[in-house]
C-alpha cells in the first residue's frame, strides 16, 4: 500500500502549499469561477485495481486448492469533466472516462506427489478496459484566494469492453477467469484545487467499490472455487477545468 501513502502525502503537501499561497497572494486568479454554473475539462489518472474475493466455504475440499489471492496492478484513466454548480459549494459532477486496469488472481494448490515444490501457484491475469460513467455530488470549501478543497460521493456504472464472459474454455490449464461485462458501485473521494490564471488544476483521490458479483461460473476450479467476486479501485487523477 506504499502508493496510497505517497498519494496521501502529495495531497497533504498540496494542502500546505495552497494554505501558504492563500496567505501570500492577494490577486486571485479566475475570481468569478464560483459564480459560473457550468464548467468543462478533462482528467488524467493512475489507477490501482484489485478484487475482493469471497471464496466458497468448502474451498479446502476442492481439488487440493488451498487459497486464492488477488494482486493489484496499475493502470491509467482518461476522461472528460462536466460539472454543474447548484450553489457556490454544492455541485454535481459527471466524468465519463476510459479506464485500463489489470489484476492477477493466484490459485495456490497442494502437490503431495512433489513435496520438494510444496504449494504450487497458478496465476491468472485479468485485464479490463472499462468505459465508466460516474455521477458524483461534490461539496467544495470556500475559496482561500487561489486554493480550495472538496469531498465527493456518488455512484458509477461501468462496461468492460475486454470482458471474456463468452469465451469457451476448453481445458483447465488454459482456462480464463470469465467476468461479467457490466458493473455498478459506489464512489467516495477528496481533492484539492488550485486556481491558475487561465484554468483550474485539481488533484483528486477516489475509491470505487463494485456491488455486482462479477464471476461467471463454469466447470473449472478457477470459478467454482469463488462464491462472489467484487472489484475495487483507487484512482489518483489530475484535472484541468476552464
Amino acid at each position: 500500500m506504499k502508493i496510497n501513502r505517497y498519494i496521501l502525502l502529495l495531497v497533504l503537501i498540496s494542502l500546505s502549499i495552497g494554505s501558504l499561497r492563500a496567505q501570500s497572494n492577494s490577486n486571485d486568479n479566475l475570481p468569478k469561477y464560483y459564480n459560473e454554473k457550468l464548467h468543462f475539462g478533462f482528467t488524467l489518472g493512475i489507477n490501482k485495481a484489485d478484487f475482493i474475493i469471497h471464496p466458497q466455504k468448502d474451498l479446502y475440499k476442492m481439488d487440493s486448492l488451498k487459497y486464492i489471492t488477488s494482486q493489484p496492478n496499475f493502470g491509467f484513466n482518461i476522461g472528460i469533466v462536466s460539472e454543474y454548480a447548484f450553489t457556490q459549494y454544492l455541485c454535481i459532477r459527471f466524468v465519463p472516462d476510459l479506464s485500463f486496469a489489470a489484476r492477477t488472481l493466484t490459485y495456490t494448490f497442494d502437490t503431495p506427489l512433489d513435496t520438494s515444490r510444496g504449494y504450487v501457484p497458478m496465476k491468472k491475469l485479468v485485464e479490463s478496459t472499462f468505459v465508466e460513467f460516474p455521477l458524483d455530488m461534490k461539496l467544495r470549501s470556500q475559496r482561500m484566494h487561489d486554493f480550495a478543497a472538496y469531498v465527493l460521493a456518488g455512484a458509477k456504472y461501468s462496461i468492460d469492453l475486454a470482458s471474456q464472459k463468452d469465451v469457451n474454455n476448453t481445458s483447465s490449464q488454459d482456462a480464463v477467469v470469465k467476468l461479467r461485462k457490466d458493473d455498478y458501485g459506489l464512489d467516495v473521494g477528496t481533492g484539492v484545487e488550485f486556481f491558475m490564471p487561465y484554468f483550474k488544476l485539481g488533484l483528486e483521490l477516489k475509491f470505487s467499490y463494485g456491488f455486482k458479483d462479477l464471476i461467471v461460473h463454469d466447470q473449472y476450479i478457477y470459478s467454482t472455487s469463488i462464491e462472489k467476486l467484487n472489484t475495487k479501485m483507487f484512482l489518483f487523477s489530475v484535472t484541468f477545468e476552464g
